[in-house]
């Protein structure tokens, strides 16, 4: 097809990449004119051989972990080649879910652009120009230089950083356009948002109250000493100690658009309840989930924004 959606995963969020696929076709008109595919860290075994690795990020050397929230992420860059350099493709994070069309962003114009996106919030996105890479746009036919596991490797040589590499530093800047924040709103959710990202890890909805399983930055430019401590603390402690716990998310609907969305998932056989039960017991989902599934009213009879009479 030449219109493609990716999600990009690894176990410890498969339940909302199943929910963001879910969202994806729910809320689109014209879901029959393109597809959807859950792109999963297990299937590639490039990222698996580097397991314990050191790689460069963000000027530090730090270990690869696959059982890391987030070791999905190179696999950002993965779709052009699966697209076989054709077409357009949107990539997206497992934590983001579709309340708009997103056929309006797959079909947009762009201006010439190989790549749309947004800019990241505060000083990443303002002081050092990182874009935000968990939302894209991509002409797959002018993203021929993308090469995933060739530069995927080049990390662990040191010849390539992860955070230039994932805020789209290596990129010519003219080759990319942006959109509007809609389309990758930070845990905002209102009535023009298109796409909900909980990029906020700590309060992830369907995360309350699991231990932390995902590891902070370590350079903070705007006062280095903070780097300093976590970095202390990974060498002597281990990588999640003192972390804490995933905190509730402080905006309720936002709580109750994924689990409306989880319900309705499944209702269809999407998500059993066994599956859902394995992915708690793991500590992927929160314990209570069950509990908030009754309590949670369906998204069709109380939606979130009700229309005016």
């Amino acid at each position: 097809m030449d219109y493609s959606v990716f999600i990009h995963t690894n176990h410890k969020q498969i339940v909302g990449a199943l929910v963001a696929d879910y969202a994806l076709r729910r809320n689109s008109k014209h879901s029959s004119r393109f597809d959807v595919r859950i792109i999963h860290t297990e299937d590639f075994a490039f990222l698996r051989e580097k397991e314990g690795h050191l790689y460069l990020r963000d000027g530090v050397k730090r270990r690869w972990i696959m059982e890391d929230l987030q070791s999905f992420t190179p696999l950002r860059f993965l779709p052009p080649e699966l697209m076989g350099y054709k077409g357009r493709a949107v990539v997206i994070d497992p934590d983001i879910f579709a309340v708009g069309d997103v056929w309006e962003l797959l079909s947009r114009d762009m201006h010439g652009h190989a790549i749309m996106c947004r800019k990241r919030s505060g000083p990443k996105g303002y002081i050092d120009g990182c874009l935000a890479s968990s939302v894209m746009l991509l002409d797959c036919a002018k993203l021929t230089h993308w090469r995933t596991e060739e530069q995927f490797n080049e990390m662990f040589r040191f010849e390539r950083d992860y955070m230039p590499w994932i805020c789209l530093k290596l990129e010519e800047r003219e080759s990319i356009g942006l959109f509007e924040n809609e389309w990758n709103d930070f845990d905002k959710l209102t009535a023009n948002t298109k796409m909900l990202h909980n990029t906020r890890r700590k309060t992830q909805p369907w995360k309350t109250g699991l231990p932390t399983d995902w590891r902070p930055a370590e350079r903070f430019r705007l006062f280095p000493p903070v780097a300093w401590l976590l970095r202390a603390r990974r060498q002597l402690f281990g990588e999640y100690a003192f972390l804490g716990h995933y905190k509730r998310h402080p905006d309720p609907n936002q709580e109750r658009l994924f689990f409306g969305l989880l319900r309705e998932c499944m209702d269809n056989g999407i998500i059993t309840e066994q599956m859902l039960r394995d992915e708690m017991k793991q500590n992927h989902v929160r314990h209570d989930a069950l509990e908030l599934l009754e309590r949670t009213p369906p998204l069709e009879t109380k939606p979130i924004f009700p229309t005016a009479a």
